[in-house]
């Protein structure tokens, strides 16, 4: 097995492809990473060639304001947190179709970790064509985080209101904790760290909690990591692609 990978850009998205190169001509389950704040799509290779590894493509798109897309420090865009999650979900569908204009897909997957992880929640919410989610450390409850971030970030009180409103505004109708009879029996995996000091652990597992009995939700699963920080380890990136091979092959 050789795995490459790929630097070009789909839909003027600058993205890194990484498939088995005796595989590469095929047409396979394509499954699309998101990093994380601050991040880029080199920061998550890792997780692309575990992926790769099982037989997908896989696609790591940089996002708004990050890796090629950076405009000035991307820490200075942390009042645009969401814009720049609504961003990737409003142009997923454009990178997709650049994918069926060319090679093809025979399943659709998604995955993330940190902003990656609300951003594949965001996406499930979005579209019933993505057959699968693996969400890393993330949360399906973008209105309720998006108010405590308002708390920590600097300086917030100071932002313009209007601002605030119009950042807040639209996020009703990417938020899976509202709408979560949308995950329509899908395959949906979460992992979090119970001592995560960035995305609050308590609201996934109570989004967990609440939905795990409902029929809708037969096949969601969660992972508990007790004590374990903001970090994804190899363990869970290893668990992250066992998954993505069981809901695909």
């Amino acid at each position: 097995m050789s795995i490459i990978v790929i630097e070009k850009a789909m839909a003027t998205i600058p993205v890194l492809e990484l498939i088995d190169d005796n595989l590469a001509t095929q047409k396979l389950p394509l499954v699309v990473f998101y990093h994380g704040w601050t991040g880029c799509k080199e920061k998550v290779l890792t997780q692309g060639y575990e992926l790769a590894k099982k037989g997908f493509r896989v696609v790591l798109p940089d996002a708004l304001y990050h890796g090629k897309r950076q405009e000035g420090k991307t820490e200075e865009h942390q009042a645009e947190f969401w814009k720049i999650v609504v961003q990737s979900v409003k142009e997923f569908p454009d990178l997709i179709k650049a994918y069926e204009r060319t090679i093809g897909y025979t399943k659709l997957g998604v995955s993330g970790l940190s902003m990656g992880g609300i951003t594949t929640c965001a996406l499930i919410a979005s579209y019933d064509w993505i057959d699968a989610g693996v969400c890393l450390e993330g949360s399906p409850h973008p209105v309720k985080f998006a108010n405590a971030l308002l708390k920590v970030i600097p300086k917030a009180n100071e932002l313009p209101k209007e601002f605030v409103k119009e950042q807040l505004s639209s996020l009703d109708k990417y938020d899976l904790a509202l709408q979560s009879e949308k995950i329509n029996k899908r395959p949906l995996h979460f992992w979090h760290g119970t001592a995560d000091e960035m995305v609050p652990y308590k609201l996934t597992k109570e989004f967990y909690d609440e939905i795990k009995d409902k029929p809708y939700a037969a096949n969601v699963t969660f992972t508990t990591t007790q004590g374990a920080h903001h970090k994804v380890s190899y363990a869970t990136t290893i668990e992250m692609a066992d998954k993505f091979e069981t809901y695909f092959k």
